[in-house]
This record gives structure tokens, C-alpha cells and sequence, in this order.
């Protein structure tokens, strides 16, 4: 073993693989949760509006689906002898996309309970919602654009 290949460096690639799953479900479920609440409550008094209502889930549920993406990446070249630099690109990709998908997870939960609260009192608040869920879930598309582009420099010029 060098110094440039030790063996705890597929350490960090696990655990960058772990926080990209594990940060963009937190995020997905705080949105989900959130959102639901909302959804639940309007749908007490305008039940019309359920299907309309459940766009903040589908794209709570979308932010998982990054961390995912990233994660099966990242554990498809895990390899038992890897460079320390390989581990650290990978944690780094793993960080991007699972810290971005908890932040815009908060941002569709609290948005999307208060658009669809107030998409039951003003029916024309639902095209500003819809713009503002849009930014919300950009910014983990944000994170899993780095992710990708740090993913693929992992293994460049690298040798063990």
C-alpha cells in the first residue's frame, strides 16, 4: 500500500455514497411530511383539489431520486483498493447532492403547505406555487449536476 492508496480510502466513497441517499430522503421526507399536512388539511373542506394538491409530493419524491441516482454511481466504482483521492471526490459528490436535496426538500415542504392552503382560499395562487416548487427543486438539481461532474473526474489519471 502507498500513501496515495491506503486502505481506508474506500471509506469515504462509502460514506459519501451513504450521505447521498441518506440526506436526499431526509430531504424528501420532510417535503413529503409537510406537504401532506397541507394536503390534509385543504382537502377537509375542498376535496376537489386532492389530485390538483399532491404536485409538492411528486416533487419531494423526485429529490430522493437524485440521491439515488448518485449513490448507484458512486457504489458501482468502489473498488477494495481505490486512491484516497477517488474516496474524497466521492464523498464530495455524495455531500453535493444529499446536503442540496435536504435544502430544497425543506423548500418544497414549507412552500408547498402554504401554496396548497392557499390554493384552496385563491385557485389563482396555483401557477405561483407551481414556479416556486420549480425553483425549490432546482436546487437539488443543482447538487446532482456537481455530483455527476465530480463522479466522473473520480478515476481520472488515478492509479493504485
Amino acid at each position: 500500500m502507498s500513501d496515495l492508496c491506503p486502505v481506508y480510502a474506500p471509506f469515504f466513497g462509502s460514506i459519501g455514497c451513504a450521505a447521498a441517499i441518506i440526506f436526499t430522503s431526509f430531504g424528501a421526507s420532510y417535503g413529503t411530511a409537510k406537504s401532506g399536512v397541507g394536503i390534509c388539511a385543504t382537502c377537509v373542506l375542498r376535496p376537489d383539489l386532492m389530485v390538483k394538491n399532491t404536485v409538492p409530493v411528486i416533487m419531494a419524491g423526485i429529490i430522493a431520486i437524485y440521491g439515488l441516482v448518485v449513490s448507484v454511481l458512486i457504489t458501482g466504482s468502489l473498488k477494495q483498493q481505490q486512491a484516497l483521492y477517488t474516496g474524497f471526490i466521492q464523498l464530495g459528490a455524495g455531500l453535493s447532492v444529499g446536503l442540496s436535496g435536504l435544502a430544497a426538500g425543506f423548500a418544497i415542504g414549507i412552500v408547498g403547505d402554504a401554496g396548497v392552503r392557499g390554493n384552496a382560499q385563491q385557485p389563482r395562487l396555483f401557477v405561483g406555487m407551481i414556479l416556486i416548487l420549480i425553483f425549490a427543486e432546482v436546487l437539488g438539481l443543482y447538487g446532482l449536476i456537481v455530483a455527476l461532474l465530480l463522479n466522473s473526474r473520480a478515476t481520472q489519471d488515478v492509479t493504485c
